[in-house]
């Protein structure tokens, strides 16, 4: 009797014949299990665990000036947060819809965390750079990406990956997911002295009324999923903005920032003040659209220095949206027998055109976003889920202000719930072969230690190479992980690289 694959969650039972027309055959909603509710919510629960990008998105790159002085759209900071913003939230749409009507994927795609800063503060703010020459950058690695999957070269690489390694990609994530929850609700906090650098809350206590509410939210989740509850996930992002609102208006208690920026108010609401906006509905302006230099930072910086930032961008987008879909699918039961998902050939595609919508939007790369697996988490199996996300985050170009609403501390018990989900997956790992247990655990831990999904992947592909290596298993490892592992030492190694050829 065959076993069922260590990266995947039993599917669920599939009807004799699954539907041929209509929203349930096109979707294969029936076929995958699921339901037309299911989706709905699930996309939802999708669209409000990561609609902070629509707000923080504008905060990190619509904040900052280029290497010229100028913000971004040419105007004054605040013209450059609300183009941002409103650029944001349409490539998203638009990419998430794409993801789930051509890859029929419950999974969504914005602007990526991480690959924003690193444009912004690694990129655009070189001296001479322009704003358009960094999108340009971006819109360069896009088009990299989609060629390597036109030619069938990422989706090799993917299918080269070891099957328990993948399965220890789904649990770091899932532990990644979990910091980023517990970190943005302000339950786990930098130390303000000391070695140890991290504690509870504030001076290691849960003081101030949000975090009230983010724990009222995890536990609230939790009771209404040991109850079986559908709609959990869901039911305690709403219950939680509710009471954030409520919380708000008799407290008055403020965000953590003051209007310059400055942190004078560690006890307030992280990233939104809930309270509901004097205007629901905003005109959005997509000027933005457009404003790029493919070749322009060549002349800048130099060949051999933009080749390297276009390195730089490619490994961390190339490799995170592997994992990411994987957790997804893994989540979900999506899997086959060696760790694939369903479209992936498909998913790789949309994922690389949303690197150069990105781009072209001068929004940065747009990827897919692990939150995806709190949709999953609560009945998402197919793209449906992310035409409701998509549409949503249409729907958010215009109710910006509403979605300004939702603090972090009611969207993050999402989070640390979906990450207990991933967490489940362990058990697929056999710990007593090291030649996958230590690889497998460097994967998992160093993705929340270093707060890099690129991190992890590129330590247990590098580790897993070596001890094959070392034991004399070379033919055992594919000449792809060969491959890629070299790309990782030399991802790295980069800033040494860098001094070395002065650049």
């Amino acid at each position: 009797m065959a076993k069922p694959s260590p990266t995947s969650k039993p599917a669920a039972a599939k009807p004799s014949s699954a539907p041929t027309s209509g929203l349930d055959g096109f979707f294969r909603i029936t076929e995958r299990g699921s339901t037309v509710g299911r989706e709905i919510r699930g996309g939802l629960v999708t669209f409000f665990t990561m609609a902070y990008i629509v707000v923080l998105n504008p905060l990190i790159i619509g904040t900052q000036q280029d290497g010229t002085g100028q913000f971004l759209g040419g105007g004054d900071i605040v013209q450059a947060q609300t183009l941002v913003a409103a650029g944001t939230a349409l490539v998203a749409g638009v990419m998430t819809l794409l993801m789930g009507v051509v890859a029929n994927y419950p999974l969504a795609l914005a602007t990526g965390l991480g690959l924003n800063a690193f444009v912004t503060f690694g990129i655009a703010k070189l001296p001479d750079m322009t704003w358009a020459d960094a999108m340009g950058l971006v819109f360069l690695e896009g088009v990299i990406i989609l060629v390597l999957v036109l030619t069938g070269f990422r989706q090799a690489v993917f299918r080269a990956i070891p099957a328990e390694l993948k399965t220890a990609i789904s649990v770091g994530i899932g532990l990644f997911i979990t910091i980023i929850g517990l970190v943005d609700a302000g339950f786990v906090r930098r130390t303000a002295t000391g070695p140890v650098p991290v504690e509870l809350g504030i001076g290691g206590t849960l003081n101030g009324w949000p975090l009230l509410v983010f724990v009222i939210g995890v536990l609230g989740i939790i009771v209404m999923l040991v109850r079986k509850v559908k709609g959990a996930i869901l039911y305690g992002i709403v219950g939680g903005t509710v009471l954030a609102i409520i919380v708000e208006a008799i407290g008055k208690i403020g965000g953590q920032f003051d209007a310059t920026g400055k942190f004078v108010n560690p006890a307030g609401w992280g990233l939104n003040v809930p309270a509901l906006p004097d205007n629901v509905i905003d005109v959005p302006d997509f000027s933005l659209l457009g404003q790029f230099s493919i070749l322009g930072s060549f002349s800048k910086i130099g060949v051999v220095a933009a080749v390297l930032l276009v390195f730089t961008l490619l490994l961390a987008d190339f490799f995170d949206t592997m994992g990411t879909m994987v957790a997804v699918g893994a989540e979900g039961g999506l899997l086959d027998k060696n760790g694939n998902p369903p479209n992936s050939d498909k998913i790789l595609l949309v994922d690389s055109v949303a690197a150069i919508a990105g781009g072209a939007g001068s929004v940065s790369s747009n990827t897919s976003y692990i939150e995806s697996a709190a949709g999953v988490g609560e009945g998402a199996r197919t793209g449906l889920a992310s035409v409701v996300t998509g549409v949503m985050f249409l729907f958010a170009t215009f109710l910006a202000p509403l979605v300004k609403v939702v603090p972090y501390e009611a969207a993050t018990p999402a989070l640390v719930v979906v990450g207990f989900l991933m967490m489940q997956q362990v058990k697929g790992i056999d710990w007593d072969d090291l030649e996958i247990a230590i690889p497998a655990f460097l994967t998992i831990v160093l993705m929340p230690f270093t707060y890099s999904i690129t991190v992890g992947i590129g330590a247990g592909f590098v580790v897993y190479t070596l001890i094959k290596a070392v034991r004399g298993k070379s033919n055992q490892i594919h000449p792809l992980l060969w491959t890629v592992s070299g790309l990782f030492v030399l991802y790295f190694a980069i800033t040494p690289i860098k001094e070395i050829l002065g650049v």
